[in-house]
C-alpha cells in the first residue's frame, strides 16, 4: 500500500513560543542536522487540532538551543500565537530530497533503546511514544519488558548513535536517571497513599 500524500508526513520540529514582535517564533528542532533548514524552504504547520497549513521560511537563525524562524504572511505575535505547539512537517514523499543525517522523530517508535553508561550494552526498553514539552530535547517513553515507563530526553548529550536500519538507539545515560524518570504506577501510588506518614515532633 503506497502512502496517502495528504496525511503521510514526517515531523522535523515544533513549535513552542514567539519569539519577538513581528511573527518570529521558536522552534525544537528534532534532527541531527538543523542547519538543514534555510530561506525559502517549504514546511507545513500541523496543529493540536489536526488541520494543516502551509508555511514558507523568510528567514531564520539560531537562539538559545532552539532555532527562531520567520515565516511569510506571518507578521504580528497574534499570527505566531496562532502557531504555538504546532509541528512543522514535510510529506513524506520529500524525504528522499532531505539530506542523510536526519533522524525523524516519527522512526524513533519501536526502536530498543540501549544503555551504554555502565560499560556494558543494556536494553532499557522500547520506545512507545515521543513528547514534546517545554524543554530543549523531546521525551522518548521508553516501557521496558516489565511494563513500566521511563521518560528518557532525546538529547544530544546522552545520545550515542541512532541505527533506525536496526531499531535501535543508543545512549549513554546518566545514572539514576531512570529510577528518577520512571513515572510512579497507580499500583505504588495506593502504596503510597495506603503507608503511614510519621508525623515530626
Amino acid at each position: 500500500m503506497s502512502p496517502d500524500p495528504t496525511t503521510d508526513f514526517i515531523t522535523l520540529a515544533r513549535i513552542v513560543k514567539t519569539q519577538g514582535r513581528h511573527g518570529e517564533l521558536a522552534a525544537e528542532v528534532h534532527s541531527d542536522v538543523p542547519d538543514r533548514f534555510a530561506a525559502g524552504m517549504k514546511l507545513f504547520a500541523l496543529d493540536k487540532a489536526g488541520s494543516r497549513r502551509d508555511l514558507e521560511v523568510e528567514d531564520l537563525w539560531p537562539h538559545k538551543g532552539l532555532l527562531v524562524l520567520k515565516f511569510a504572511g506571518v507578521d504580528s505575535m497574534s499570527d505566531a500565537e496562532a502557531l504555538i505547539g504546532s509541528e512543522l512537517q514535510v510529506p513524506s514523499a520529500e524525504r528522499a530530497e532531505l539530506e542523510s543525517g536526519w533522524t525523524y522523530v516519527s522512526d524513533l517508535i519501536g526502536c530498543a533503546v540501549w544503555d551504554l553508561s555502565t560499560g556494558t550494552s543494556r536494553e532499557v526498553g522500547r520506545i512507545e511514544a515521543v513528547q514534546f514539552g517545554a524543554g530543549e530535547a523531546p521525551l522518548l517513553v521508553v516501557v521496558d519488558k516489565a511494563g513500566k515507563k521511563h521518560d528518557i530526553p532525546f538529547a544530544e548529550a546522552y545520545l550515542e548513535r541512532v541505527d533506525i536500519a536496526r531499531r535501535e538507539v543508543r545512549m549513554k545515560l546518566p545514572e539514576g536517571m531512570l529510577d528518577v524518570n520512571a513515572p510512579v504506577t497507580a499500583e505504588e501510588q495506593q502504596q503510597q497513599q495506603a503507608r503511614p506518614h510519621k508525623k515530626k515532633h
